[in-house]
């Protein structure tokens, strides 16, 4: 059995009726967008995201992962990351269709979740989210991806459903190596968020759960 099924074996029979529903990627992303952001320390397993209706970026791009698994995309995740101590990881749960990338993503930013499969290469997809990756201090914070990652490949079938399971593969997932998208001297010569923007891309954030701003 394949961490599909057994994710699937393990959903009660509520959850089971709101994966019918579910039927496209962007019906996987508002699926995301209805349940709270919560930038917690604890890293839920896809399982306990759904049974406690709650999630970030990471558990909740696995699970997301997951869900277009079950629609017949492979379950393929990527980390978009910034310069250390400047800003949170981001991750995306992928998506092709005709040979274009898309992606599914949980944010507390309501710019930087999903994307049409509208573009050539997962690089070209990680540099959508460039002029929206921004931090408290109106800076432009990303600066490189990581290679995608196919879930169906990890060997511990229970990582859906168990929690330590879970983190392990999330701890492999954020040992992979970083491709960046600028150089260091690009990055010294970004222009600061204006104050327009950066209202703009915070409309709708929970500021309490913002890097620099919350208690961690």
């Amino acid at each position: 059995m394949n961490a599909l099924s057994q994710f699937q074996s393990h959903l009660p029979q509520n959850l089971k009726q709101v994966l019918t529903r579910i039927k496209t990627p962007f019906d996987v992303q508002e699926y995301l967008l209805s349940m709270p952001y919560n930038a917690e320390v604890r890293d839920r397993s896809p399982l306990n995201v759904m049974l406690d209706g709650q999630c970030h970026c990471l558990d909740g791009g696995f699970l997301a992962a997951l869900l277009l698994w079950k629609l017949g995309f492979p379950p393929i995740v990527l980390d978009l990351r910034p310069d250390p101590g400047m800003d949170d990881d981001h991750v995306l749960a992928l998506f092709q269709i005709e040979g274009r990338w898309g992606a599914v993503a949980k944010s507390n930013f309501a710019n930087l979740g999903f994307r049409e499969a509208a573009y050539q290469s997962p690089r070209e997809l990680a540099m959508t989210y460039f002029e929206h990756y921004v931090n408290p201090n109106q800076e432009k914070t990303l600066r490189g991806y990581t290679r995608p990652m196919d879930l169906s490949k990890y060997a511990d079938v229970r990582w859906p459903y168990d929690e330590p399971a879970a983190n392990r593969l999330y701890k492999r997932f954020y040992e992979r190596k970083l491709i960046p998208l600028i150089t260091k001297s690009m990055a010294k010569r970004l222009s600061p968020v204006t104050d327009r923007n950066y209202r703009a891309e915070t409309l709708g954030t929970d500021m309490s759960q913002v890097f620099g701003i919350r208690e961690d």
